[in-house]
């Protein structure tokens, strides 16, 4: 069993710790007021410490599943931090969701300090993180993702090898892109539907049986019928964040963002309008009351 420390236990992250547990790996977590309760999982027999460099000097792999580029900067190369305690061999592995160009470097500084490291993004909500069924989209050597398979069984159902380090990032964003690109998208169709006195059992129904159907219009459809959120446990704030990041790699890449940027304006003005910590579903209000008189 790995020695495992994890930094970033929130609503995706508790469930990632929560199978590392169940399946026998030693586990150390980083204490931040950003984190779930940590009760259950002491109690199944995890730790806690204070700092990076005290979790990665008891760590053979370092998991990251913080909210951004930011974070993981902060966690690994502050005072303090991972890479200060980070031993020789260890591995880092990044769940989070960042900016390529940051990944690469962090990656240059783990390996400086004579570590390894792994980009794992993840899709999926944190009902499958508790229930140890993410998808993962990983970047690195080859032979170290198969290495590490086995820890990223523990709480993921498909894995995918998506090229060298960066690319399982890379991947993420195109991936949000798309998916919280459509949910914009049918969001507005609702929002106007709404507006223009369309049932919205009748909105969903046609759209299922045609062309709008699909997850996006599944991951809405409890919140168009019942007004029920929690389908997509994914704050409105993390999706402008996301998007920021999509429209920073497609910059950085030199690509076309012209619909990027466009979904990016609706995702930065649902949090104007004070949505930052609803879940993206209730998208489809906040665009239905805009510019209401």
């Amino acid at each position: 069993m790995a020695r495992i420390g994890m930094a970033g236990i929130g609503l995706m992250g508790h469930g990632i710790a929560s199978n590392l547990v169940r399946h026998g790996h030693e586990l150390t977590v980083l204490e931040h007021p950003g984190n779930q309760p940590l009760d259950a999982l002491k109690a199944a027999g995890a730790r806690s410490c204070a700092d990076g460099a005290t979790l990665a000097a008891q760590s053979d792999i370092i998991i990251l599943c913080v909210t951004g580029s930011p974070q993981v900067e902060a966690v690994l190369l502050s005072p303090g931090g991972v890479l200060q305690g980070l031993r020789p061999g260890a591995v880092v592995i990044d769940c989070s969701t960042a900016i390529p160009s940051s990944t690469l470097k962090v990656a240059r500084e783990v390996e400086a300090r004579g570590g390894r490291f792994l980009d794992a993004p993840m899709t999926r909500t944190p009902k499958e993180a508790a229930e140890g069924r993410l998808n993962l989209l990983v970047g690195g050597d080859a032979g170290l993702f198969e290495q590490c398979r086995p820890i990223l069984a523990c709480f993921a159902e498909n894995i995918t090898h998506a090229g060298p380090v960066g690319a399982g990032h890379r991947m993420k964003l195109l991936h949000n892109y798309v998916s919280l690109g459509t949910i914009a998208l049918l969001a507005e169709a609702a929002a106007c539907a709404l507006r223009a006195g369309i049932d919205p059992a009748v909105f969903a129904d046609v759209l299922g049986k045609g062309g709008g159907g699909g997850v996006a219009l599944e991951r809405l459809k409890p919140y168009l019928l019942e007004q029920d959120a929690s389908s997509l446990k994914f704050f409105m704030s993390n999706a402008q964040k996301d998007l920021s990041y999509y429209t920073t790699m497609a910059a950085e890449t030199g690509a076309v963002d012209h619909i990027g940027e466009a979904v990016l304006r609706t995702y930065d003005e649902a949090v104007e309008q004070g949505g930052g910590q609803r879940y993206v579903p209730e998208l489809v209000s906040l665009l239905k009351d805009r510019n209401t008189a």
